[in-house]
């Protein structure tokens, strides 16, 4: 008869001879360091996930007092010793920004914003195709994408922006509206190496409120958001101007104000 030695966490079984015994091991005593060096990696990246849920929700109803870009901006210059303020921002509701802004943003962004979830595949493939012609990559970047980079992330891009980026632009594509999102992207989103918002821009460079800008003023502002550190709002170059001309032109093409019904 097989017997069982001892009272502890393990004991020996006897296979019917004393020579041949059968250790039973204490539960628990077989994981390896790696094994729980992946439980504890899983653990950390399910709070890390958990987390970045719970704060794109929570800003789906609370408006956020900077961004990313702005603390990080904010940082340089008081590393320089620069005194405050570091920026010029403003937050306004999206019904204190006219419809033309809101226009103006979509035909000179992301056309396709009202319908895609997140990424534009069609000028995804576009841009690359162009790429494999020779052009310069050209970026493929929807306002979502940009909202989330903005927010969240900084300027520099490596991969690990890139995935984080996703992330985050999924995230808001499915806990917000397209109009929060719209809403927070013309609010963050900078148009001069120190002014952030089309509010701030509005005030500072055409002197009025962004609720009365036209579809010409709006178009100057959002010419710029490609490379808001290279154009000048202040003294618009003939570039700026083709660029705002071009984005007036797409924002008839796409229906005028009507095409905000789509969001």
């Amino acid at each position: 008869m097989p017997t069982l030695g001892g009272h502890g966490r393990s004991g020996t079984v006897l296979d019917g001879s004393a020579s041949h015994p059968i250790r039973i091991m204490p539960m628990g005593a077989g994981r390896t360091p790696m094994g729980r060096l992946g439980r504890f990696l899983f653990k950390i990246l399910s709070s890390v996930l958990l987390a970045s849920v719970v704060l794109v929700l929570t800003l789906r109803w609370m408006d956020p007092p900077a961004s990313a870009f702005m603390l990080q901006h904010a940082y340089n210059l008081w590393r320089l010793d620069r005194a405050p303020p570091f920026y010029h921002h403003v937050w306004v509701p999206l019904e204190q920004i006219s419809p033309a802004a809101r226009l103006a943003a979509i035909a000179g962004e992301d056309q396709r914003f009202p319908t895609h979830q997140g990424f534009d595949f069609i000028e995804i493939r576009a841009a690359w195709d162009a790429y494999r012609q020779g052009e310069r990559l050209r970026g493929a970047s929807t306002i979502t994408q940009q909202t989330a980079k903005n927010l969240f992330l900084w300027p520099r891009s490596d991969w690990t922006r890139k995935i984080l980026e996703a992330w985050f632009a999924f995230l808001m594509e499915r806990l917000w509206s397209k109009e929060r999102i719209l809403e927070v992207y013309l609010n963050i989103v900078q148009f001069s190496p120190s002014t952030y918002g089309i509010e701030a821009a509005s005030q500072r460079y055409l002197e009025q409120p962004a609720s009365q800008l036209t579809l010409e003023q709006a178009s100057l502002l959002i010419g710029a958001l490609p490379s808001p550190s290279t154009y000048r709002l202040a003294r618009p170059s003939p570039h700026l101007r083709r660029r705002a001309a071009w984005i007036s032109d797409q924002a008839s093409r796409l229906g005028g104000t009507r095409y905000l019904d789509r969001l």
